[in-house]
């Protein structure tokens, strides 16, 4: 690794660890209702929100209520935002003239970006109008990551309290996460996006003449009489012969008719900047291009490259920090990040690995840029990579279908052990907190003793809810994907046999159910089938940990806190770092060895033995 490589890594995590105490913090006084230096401005709208819409900020709700809330809010989004992808032919700013989206791909696409997941079955560029991608999908990128730091808020506020019943507002959570933090940070990463190329217009897609037109489609006759029209790269003047790179006839029927004729290019821009700068920072990842930030105007040079990766962790470094503020514990929380980031750069280390590794199957070629841009390189490759699926933004810069098996496995190990080190935004630091409360209990049945968390008992009750918080989402995981790879309507999808297929599947699948919606990318989605099952395994990732999170923070508020005694096991250090450490990689370890091991395991072999797949 060369020493630019070391040093821009050095800073990207120093930054990122930099920036925590410092965004935590405010993010913490956001939430408490205390003044910060946008109050002067922001509070009078913030007021004027709340007159407007009926909510009572100092009105609390059960944490059923908070729940039904959140629901309300997505499946309101949900239904407004298929409105406007099933009509956007007749809706203004479309200036490209973009047809209507189908049904399903209407239906996956709303629940994706509602649910925080935005998983894309389609080019944004090529079938999204501007009202589409602006009011349609980024208006909920901006919502759908603030509902899930307002949860975390709720699920921080309720484990301080004692003996209540309530755990906050959801719409007052709502309205300050979006107004004092969402709105303000999207603004000025926008900045030096702009600065760096990408684009920010609302202006028609521009034509660039080429150098040399050419002829994509021509119209002949087949062996039966029947006309047919076939894709060519290039005609001869006459338009009698269609001509290879070589200049040579490849086809002589005659006549051949010219059908389309290509003499300029559409340049697809848009108010790009804006939309990216909301995709990196709350955990979104929807690109506005299909290849995401591969493509050179969403992510153009190695500068906009490490703002928008340093984008990535911002946020939910900070949440973390925010975390400990909220229960009064920063010892815990610190621990809590360590666990997370120390997992977080193994995964990086061991993807940098094999993906530096000579691959027989090419000749031991060295290095594997296939799928990668070279403004990036690897390591930019692989860290964004890492980032994408460990911090549930998924965004790529890459193709990850092209790492080598075993460095692609370390982004999908990231999506399936639940997208916790440090997670989207919030759900990443409620779905941590299952592990951690099975931790107690393992802990405590070691010692024979009442397991307890922040000074309050636990029960059946919250050991039920924290089982459901992760094994739901697993099984919204390995069912559908066991499902596709033997039901013909999925395996017609598939574009790969083998091991690689099997990944393929596993990887969208386990996307979904953990709300991440980077892919594997060689498998074709836009279909019915995936289309409604990867939707319904969004939805289920969505809401199952939400659900579990409240209901055990709902039952933890109600408890009386008890003082902490010789035999209670602190939830912080060395000690209970390792061991949740350990219960993690168990946990996940036991629910997904056996499909890593038919998936890129094998393919790992297969490439070493110098056979292709």
């Amino acid at each position: 690794m060369k020493f630019n490589e070391i040093l821009q890594i050095v800073l990207f995590f120093g930054l990122g660890i930099a920036l925590t105490p410092i965004v935590g913090r405010f993010m913490a006084r956001v939430f408490r209702g205390e003044k910060t230096f946008l109050h002067p401005l922001l509070f009078p709208v913030e007021k004027l929100i709340y007159k407007l819409t009926g909510v009572d900020p100092e009105e609390e709700m059960s944490w059923i209520r908070y729940l039904w809330s959140c629901v309300i809010m997505t499946t309101v989004g949900f239904a407004s935002l298929m409105a406007i992808l099933m009509t956007q032919k007749w809706l203004p700013f479309n200036p490209e003239a973009f047809d209507n989206l189908s049904w399903h791909l209407a239906f996956n696409t709303a629940w994706s970006f509602t649910c925080n997941a935005d998983w894309q079955s389609y080019s944004g560029e090529a079938v999204m109008s501007y009202l589409s991608q602006t009011l349609g999908l980024s208006v909920h990128q901006f919502l759908s990551g603030a509902a899930g730091l307002a949860v975390l808020v709720a699920v921080g506020r309720a484990l301080a309290r004692a003996t209540v019943k309530t755990i906050g507002n959801f719409w007052t959570d709502l309205t300050r996460c979006t107004l004092y933090i969402v709105i303000p940070l999207s603004l000025l990463f926008a900045i030096p996006l702009v600065w760096q190329g990408v684009p920010q217009t609302w202006k028609e897609y521009p034509n660039a003449s080429l150098v040399e037109p050419y002829t994509t489609q021509v119209q002949k006759t087949d062996d039966k009489g029947n006309p047919v029209t076939q894709s060519v790269p290039k005609v001869d003047d006459a338009g009698k012969a269609v001509l290879g790179a070589d200049g040579k006839p490849v086809m002589v029927d005659q006549p051949v008719m010219v059908d389309q004729r290509v003499e300029t290019q559409p340049i697809p821009v848009g108010p790009v900047a804006s939309f990216e700068s909301c995709k990196q920072l709350f955990t979104n990842g929807g690109g506005w291009y299909g290849v995401n930030s591969a493509h050179p105007f969403e992510n153009p040079t190695p500068i906009s490259d490490f703002v928008e990766m340093l984008a990535i962790i911002v946020v939910p470094m900070a949440q973390v920090y925010m975390f400990g503020l909220l229960i009064g514990n920063k010892r815990h929380a610190w621990t809590l990040f360590a666990v997370m980031l120390a997992l977080y750069v193994l995964s990086f280390v061991v993807a940098m690995h094999f993906e530096m590794r000579p691959n027989p199957v090419v000749d031991n070629i060295m290095p594997n840029m296939e799928g990668k841009e070279q403004r990036f390189g690897v390591m930019n490759s692989v860290l964004w990579g890492v980032s994408c699926t460990a911090i549930d933004n998924g965004s790529v810069n890459s193709m990850h279908d092209s790492w080598q098996p075993l460095a692609g496995m370390m982004p999908m190990w990231n999506i399936l052990i639940g997208e916790m080190l440090f997670g989207g935004i919030g759900c990443g630091m409620y779905c941590m907190l299952f592990h951690v409360l099975i931790t107690v209990f393992i802990a405590g049945l070691m010692i024979g003793r009442t397991p307890e968390y922040l000074g309050k008992k636990l029960d059946a009750w919250v050991a039920t809810w924290a089982v459901i918080g992760v094994l739901v989402p697993n099984a919204a995981c390995l069912i559908p994907t066991a499902i596709s790879v033997v039901y013909p309507p999925g395996v017609a999808s598939m574009n790969n046999a083998g091991p690689h297929g099997l990944s393929e599947v596993l990887y969208a699948y386990g996307e979904a159910a953990n709300n991440n919606g980077s892919a594997f990318a060689g498998l074709n989605a836009n279909v019915p089938w995936y289309d409604v099952t990867l939707g319904i395994a969004i939805i289920i990732g969505r809401f199952a940990p939400i659900a579990a999170a409240l209901a055990i923070v709902g039952r933890l508020a109600s408890k009386k806190t008890v003082e902490p005694s010789a035999g209670t096991l602190p939830v912080y250090g060395w000690t209970f770092g390792l061991t949740l450490t350990g219960v993690i990689c168990i946990v996940a370890a036991l629910t997904f060895f056996p499909a890593l091991c038919l998936g890129p395991i094998v393919e790992h072999g297969l490439m070493l033995a110098g056979r292709a797949f």
